[in-house]
């Protein structure tokens, strides 16, 4: 049965545009802040979104043009964004670690007439494909310049004083389409969804909702990449509270620098972040040995039994309160520290995470709040709260949306933020869309208790020669969670038994190599029958907590961890699983035919 809630209050603006123009002229103080520059405040972000607009119309950019933007995780991208939209504009977003063949296939499918890309560096990627696009007739680059572009001062220039914003918002029609997003492409080929403004206004009002943000602006910690749709709604809502937009500087060694820089209130991540910080926690505890490591343990099984019953509302006792505050202070508050005075809020989604991963962050008093959506509904579709959370689940339908479970254990999803279809592809939206405008997420997965539960990908069930079916998400989480392996990859459709392919993690590798007395070369690691023992211990537990037919029996360790650049990992760190079979079928068959291990 389908679970519906009640819906927000309906915005009072019509388009994004307009909501950043309401937002600008509403709020005062930061609107955005990035290491190492001045804030921008919200007049500041006004004048900019105003002058990009008018300046994209001096080039002739008009109402339903599609404009793309080829950027990192910069305040530049979220200025282009609403100038863009205060332009009439269609943003097409561009993933900026895409390669020039994949920027040239968005760009051409969608038919961008201008684009708006960070640096010289993206400015020559795409000068190798900028032939192949005769409908591109604009570059500007948003910081510093590039051959055969206009810099963004050069745009405000054009745009300084003009009136273009408020003339073309006024005319926006909510259900005109705002942007075409790309998926990051798992299963193949990139598909454009198309999102109208009344989509993405609704799912951000159901987001400020369940999160309780109205009259409460945020900071919200910005480093996912803006090409990413859930990204994209968190500047949404932090526009539409009043709320203030913390950037990273773009380095990942610097990134819990930047977290505790930005004092967050909500920090929206992605399952192989925590997982990271969980396993390097619990592993330098444990190397720590000693009183130190037994005062740890204690710390956390105290915390998470103290957490679990407040989550239930259930009462601890007096010798249970005692353990708690010794252990949180000497131990378990440092993890809190680490993310700002703000005590943030974590939300996070796009992949399967182990409840173990999630219930050591509420030990560590740490809310993490996961949710589940996809492109095609806006990111949006379910979220645990702070008032309504049950690990394990992906929460609660948003107010507004409905989700049931199909004949065949599909999740389907109805509201408001379901999207309008994909771009150029009425074969693809029919095949996802089914009468009563049901979408059909792909996902396999049950309602307990008003709480969706995730079980599996239809398109990633293994079936054995026996005829089982055996969804490997949660097996892969929990070999992720091992101090030493990166990623795990199950493999095993149509064969007897499962086996998997492991990376090891590249900041645990040299540890194990110098613990093993072995090369710490990746490669030479990957043969080390020493390495190769260590992993098996690790899987070897792992699979204890799994039926015998989901067991991984053998194994085969990769000589590098999976990466973007080489096309097997999506932005948002999702392993392209049918990249990696085509890539590493031999090591798959070797596994079975008796020359692997």
């Amino acid at each position: 049965m389908a679970e519906l809630a009640q819906a927000p209050s309906a915005a009072d603006v019509r388009s994004l545009g307009g909501l950043a123009l309401a937002a600008v002229d509403r709020y005062t103080g930061d609107a955005m802040r990035a290491p190492g520059r001045p804030a921008i405040t919200y007049a500041d972000l006004g004048l900019a979104i105003r002058e990009i607009a008018g300046g994209l119309a001096s080039l002739g950019v008009v109402t339903g043009d599609k404009v793309a933007i080829l950027c990192g995780t910069i305040p530049e991208w979220t200025m282009a964004d609403f100038g863009a939209f205060c332009s009439g504009a269609t943003v097409v977003p561009v993933y900026h670690t895409n390669s020039p063949e994949e920027c040239e296939y968005v760009l051409s499918h969608s038919g961008a007439k201008a684009i708006l890309l960070e640096d010289a560096k993206q400015a020559a990627k795409l000068a190798k494909v900028r032939d192949s696009l005769p409908d591109l007739e604009h570059v500007i680059v948003l910081t510093g310049e590039a051959e055969g572009a206009i810099t963004l001062a050069d745009l405000r220039r054009r745009g300084a004083g003009s009136n273009v914003a408020e003339e073309r918002v006024a005319a926006v029609d909510p259900d005109s389409v705002a942007t075409i997003v790309y998926t990051s492409g798992t299963t193949g080929p990139p598909k454009g969804c198309v999102l109208s403004h009344a989509n993405l206004l609704y799912t951000a009002g159901a987001y400020i909702d369940r999160l309780e943000l109205r009259g409460k602006p945020p900071i919200i910690f910005q480093y996912l990449p803006l090409a990413h749709v859930l990204a994209r709604m968190v500047s949404f809502v932090a526009l539409d509270t009043g709320g203030t937009l913390a950037f990273w500087r773009g380095d990942t060694a610097k990134l819990a620098e930047d977290i505790a820089e930005a004092k967050p209130s909500h920090i929206p991540t992605v399952p192989r972040l925590l997982e990271k910080i969980h396993t390097r926690v619990v592993s330098t505890a444990e190397a720590a040995g000693g009183a130190k490591a037994q005062i740890f343990s204690r710390a956390l099984a105290t915390g998470e039994k103290v957490a679990k019953a407040k989550r239930e509302g259930r009462s601890v006792s007096p010798l249970d309160k005692l353990r708690h505050a010794a252990g949180d202070r000497l131990a378990l508050s440092k993890i809190r520290d680490a993310l700002g005075p703000n005590d943030p809020v974590l939300i996070t989604g796009a992949a399967p995470i182990a409840p173990d991963v999630i219930e050591f962050f509420y030990a560590c008093g740490v809310p993490v709040l996961e949710g589940y959506g996809m492109t095609e509904t806006c990111a949006a579709a379910t979220l645990n709260t702070l008032g309504e959370v049950q690990v394990g689940s992906v929460g609660r339908p948003l107010p507004g949306t409905e989700v049931k479970i199909g004949e065949d254990g599909e999740i389907l999803m109805r509201g408001p933020h379901v999207f309008k279809g994909y771009h150029r592809n009425e074969e693809a939206t029919a095949e996802i869309m089914s009468e009563g405008g049901w979408l059909h997420s792909g996902d396999l997965g049950e309602i307990v208790d008003g709480y969706v539960r995730i079980t599996g990908r239809k398109k990633d069930l293994i079936i054995t020669s026996s005829g089982k079916n055996v969804s490997p998400e949660m097996l892969e989480s929990a070999l992720r969670e091992t101090r030493w392996i990166s990623q795990a990859i199950a493999a095993g459709d149509r064969r007897s038994y499962l086996v998997a392919l492991v990376t090891l993690d590249p900041d645990e590798a040299p540890k194990l190599a110098k613990e093993l007395g072995v090369s710490a070369d990746p490669a030479a690691m990957a043969a080390d029958e020493k390495v190769r023992d260590a992993i098996w211990k690790d899987i070897d537990a792992v699979n204890q907590k799994f039926a015998r037919i989901e067991q991984i029996k053998r194994f085969a360790i990769l000589p590098r961890d999976l990466s973007q650049e080489e096309g097997e990992l999506t932005p948002t760190l999702k392993v392209k699983r049918s990249v990696v079979y085509k890539k590493y079928a031999g090591d798959v068959d070797s596994l079975y035919d008796g020359s692997g291990q």
